[in-house]
């Protein structure tokens, strides 16, 4: 039976492909790169803006194959294809539905063929209305066997809610993860990353900024309980890629 990395390989050209068409018109902008962990355990946390364009701009930039949690809709074609069409509806109103029409053949080919190979290439589906147990173990297990995974937080668009509208709250999970695996003699870097540009609609210019952090560790954090440990790396990890988001935010005032 061929290995995760293998059936990766085996499709790798159409990623790229697919990759390309879906950051058309855009331009990635890469801040901090030298941070990220070529080799061994590693988690990547970000913020989540701009559905598979963020997806696609980490698959490009990021040194090594990597392996996303992602939206259990994505596995499944027809809860993915809805899930596309309300995003563009949502984005570019009645426009969004020219576009579903339009594209609808290209869209129906990437539809099928991300949802058919989802589970292939080792993608860990995440039910983001209900308990994320099954997904934290498997991520864990991923970890123990020096894989590198991609944990993005938010529901891919810009949000009103809350005083970051670039950024959701974060989720306990890759604190919960870097702490098991601490307790088991396992230390995962955890990288934070700051993602802008990519809520910027499909095939509309601009430049997507990626601007990455040096690797933090849960070790560096613990406290009395476990409890207490998790939410200090949670809080510390959201506090720095709110930072990175600002630096970002910060240098494109300064160009204009």
């Amino acid at each position: 039976m061929a290995t995760f990395e293998e059936e990766f390989k085996r499709i790798e050209p159409i990623i790229k492909a697919l990759s390309n068409i879906s950051l058309l018109g855009k331009k990635i902008v890469i801040r901090g790169k030298e941070n990220f962990i070529k080799k061994g355990p590693n988690i990547i946390i970000g913020n989540h803006i701009g559905t598979f364009k963020d997806i696609a701009t980490l698959s490009k930039i990021v040194p090594r194959h990597i392996f996303f949690t992602a939206n259990r809709m994505l596995f499944d074609k027809d809860e993915f294809n809805s899930l596309i069409r309300f995003h563009l509806i949502k984005h570019l109103k009645n426009f969004g539905l020219f576009v579903d029409l339009i594209f609808s053949p290209i869209k129906s080919l990437f539809v099928n063929f991300v949802s058919t190979n989802m589970s292939k290439i080792g993608a860990i589906p995440v039910d983001l209305d209900m308990g994320k147990t099954k997904a934290l173990e498997r991520c864990q297990e991923y970890l123990r066997d020096g894989r590198a995974i991609i944990t993005l937080q938010g529901r891919g668009r810009v949000t009103k809610i809350g005083p970051n509208p670039y950024m959701s709250y974060f989720k306990k999970g890759a604190p919960i993860i870097c702490y098991n695996l601490y307790k088991e003699g396992i230390i995962v870097p955890v990288t934070p990353i700051a993602i802008f540009g990519t809520q910027v609609p499909f095939m509309i210019p601009t430049k997507i900024k990626v601007n990455i952090g040096e690797p933090m560790y849960v070790h560096d954090y613990l406290a009395g309980e476990s409890t207490e440990t998790v939410n200090r790396f949670r809080k510390v990890l959201e506090k720095r890629v709110k930072a990175l988001i600002y630096e970002i935010v910060k240098s494109q005032n300064l160009e204009k």
